[in-house]
């Protein structure tokens, strides 16, 4: 691929900014989606993510991308929907069974769990003892929303903290390994909604009540189908393929302060001392992990992107 020119790098950065504004409304429009049953929800966002993808592809005469992008290999296939569904399921999982703040914060464990995962399993990167440092500060805020009695079996929470924390685990493996298959191009996301969507009515259909739920607000799945579960795909794929990676990745950090910011603004989440020292404890754990506080000017002004 060519190396992308200062102007655009410049546009591709800024179209992935946007991304963390897109995935901080995340748990707002979910909690204003209202009961709608996970599968559902899943069913319809990524049904209106990858109908509309396709339709602006289209539009710009990406037929044949797309028709390549259909024939990506079996592994891509797996893991652009395996990630897709698995994540999204489990966040509103989360949501629905949980604080919402709470829930939030702790599923955006995973820029935290990519620095340490690419640190376990990526060629040439190494587990360090800043990663662990990170590592830790993130696991004590997380543990501070739990509460001081840990994981209650019995406890109302229980289902969305577990919930939570698996989605985590499932966007920094998703993250990770799509570094495997980075020729896969952009294209191929759309694909990846439409199955994910597939794959969840069926999911739907086979073990939730069927008919629309009471209480259910269409004007938020709208929302969500076009920003956060889905614009927010591609403009992360295009920052991360031809902008500048290092800053996009410092801002992915400041994500779970940004959607607890938008929680409180909403009136859904209490502004307590515990919920801000938790989000500062994973923001800054995954800043810490991630070695960024020594970024090199040098590298920085010569666009090079260091792991």
């Amino acid at each position: 691929m060519s190396v992308p020119s200062r102007r655009q790098s410049r546009h591709a950065t800024l179209w992935g900014a946007t991304t963390v504004l897109n995935w901080a409304t995340l748990a707002l429009f979910t909690q204003w989606a209202g009961p709608v049953p996970p599968f559902l929800l899943t069913a319809l966002c990524f049904g209106l993510a990858g109908g509309l993808a396709m339709l602006a592809f289209l539009a710009r005469g990406d037929g044949p991308a797309l028709g390549a992008a259909f024939r990506q290999p079996p592994a891509g296939w797996a893991l652009g929907i395996g990630g897709l569904f698995g994540y999204h399921l489990c966040y509103f999982i989360a949501q629905q069974n949980a604080p919402p703040a709470n829930a939030g914060l702790i599923s955006y464990l995973w820029p935290l769990l990519i620095v340490i995962l690419a640190g376990l399993v990526l060629p040439g990167e190494r587990l360090r003892g800043v990663h662990l440092l990170g590592g830790a500060c993130g696991f004590l805020g997380a543990g501070l929303l739990v509460g001081p009695e840990g994981f209650d079996w019995a406890g109302e929470y229980t289902l969305g903290y577990l919930a939570a924390l698996t989605a985590a685990l499932i966007w920094s493996g998703y993250s990770v390994a799509s570094r495997l298959l980075a020729r896969i191009p952009t294209t191929a996301v759309a694909w990846n909604c439409l199955g994910a969507a597939v794959l969840a009515l069926a999911c739907h259909l086979a073990w939730e009540p069927i008919g629309w739920p009471d209480g259910a607000n269409p004007w938020a799945i709208l929302a969500l189908g076009l920003g956060p579960v889905g614009s927010a795909f591609f403009t992360w794929d295009l920052g991360m393929k031809r902008g500048r990676v290092r800053l996009l990745g410092l801002l992915a950090y400041a994500t779970p302060l940004c959607s607890t910011l938008v929680l409180v603004a909403a009136g859904l989440a209490e502004p307590s001392p515990s919920l801000w020292l938790a989000a500062l404890l994973i923001c800054g754990g995954a800043l810490v992990g991630s070695g960024s506080l020594r970024l090199r000017r040098s590298a920085d002004e010569a666009g090079v992107v260091r792991p």
